[in-house]
């Protein structure tokens, strides 16, 4: 215990420079968005304490409750699909020899790249009269489509009316996560293709031993001890999908997109925050989402991790 205390100084000076950061440009704005939300701030006129009404404004306010649905679309769309076609890349990549190198950049390239110069080019490929997309599907004798200003659901679109416009993420939404798609899962499977490296061939060389085939192998051998890699990207996803912004805000020319059908939880924020003035109400939709992600975080932490492996 002496040791211990005589360390303590030596502690404290050399982790106060990242308290101190830490402090300053995390700790200190959440609590003052906090202390925000708890005040309205008229135009012109000096702030009212207002308690909790902002935040029962935004349980009843149907803008945020369509940004929460949005924003839950534009997770589940963009994770999953993701997590498999980065897991089928990684596969493939690490039973090729030559090449891997360059291939691994090639697919990484798109993260890497500035996301509001990569959404301003898909944004000129969607474009509904002189963009590549619908130039090709019109030579393949299919009607274009408008994409990015198309608010009607992708399921009342391919069911020809069947379903109601407004069940499911517009088709303007799905554009926009093809794209994070195409950006993200580059870094997925360059992280999964390390995870598989770590793996001893042994396993699998047993498991087809006795006789078991590719599906098999995968899901009984390879993806268990490929867990810790998949238990880490399925966080980082679901935190950086919840926060999601200058794609979003690029590819739409301003967030909300037709009908505010692209209208996410951080697009609402913004919105309310420096369009509308709402200073005291973005603040509170803000530490809402803030507190959604550390519950969902937790909740997918404690759900997940019993079912990580380490060899």
């Amino acid at each position: 215990m002496t040791r211990r205390t005589r360390d303590i100084p030596l502690a404290a000076a050399l982790l106060f420079p990242s308290l101190a950061v830490l402090g300053g440009f995390a700790l200190y704005p959440m609590v003052y968005a906090i202390v925000l939300g708890l005040y309205r701030y008229p135009r012109g006129g000096t702030p009212e304490f207002a308690g909790a009404r902002n935040y029962l404004d935004l349980i009843q306010d149907p803008a945020f409750t369509d940004s929460v649905l949005v924003t839950g679309y534009y997770a589940v769309g963009t994770i999953v699909p993701s997590m498999a076609l980065s897991f089928v890349l990684a596969d493939a990549l690490f039973r090729v020899k030559r090449l891997r190198s360059l291939l691994r950049t090639v697919f990484f390239l798109p993260y890497v790249t500035a996301v509001v110069a990569s959404a301003l080019i898909w944004r000129t490929l969607f474009e509904p009269t002189s963009g590549v997309v619908n130039a090709l599907l019109d030579w393949a004798g299919i009607e274009g489509q408008a994409w990015l200003l198309e608010p009607r659901g992708v399921l009342n679109l391919l069911t020809n009316g069947w379903v109601d416009p407004s069940i499911g993420p517009s088709l303007a939404l799905c554009c926009v996560i093809v794209f994070e798609i195409w950006r993200t899962t580059g870094f997925m499977t360059v992280l999964m293709l390390s995870g598989l490296a770590s793996i001893p061939r042994e396993y699998e060389e047993a498991a087809r031993i006795d006789g078991a085939g590719g599906w098999r192998v995968a899901r009984h051998v390879t993806l268990p001890l490929l867990s810790p890699v998949l238990f880490f990207i399925g966080i980082v996803s679901l935190i950086g999908s919840l926060q999601a912004f200058s794609s979003i805000y690029a590819l739409t020319g301003g967030g909300s997109g037709p009908l505010n059908s692209t209208r996410t939880l951080t697009v609402f924020i913004f919105a309310n925050f420096y369009e509308y003035q709402k200073i005291g109400y973005g603040s509170a939709a803000a530490t809402l989402l803030c507190a959604g992600i550390a519950l969902l975080t937790f909740v997918q932490w404690r759900l997940t991790r019993r079912r990580v492996h380490y060899s």
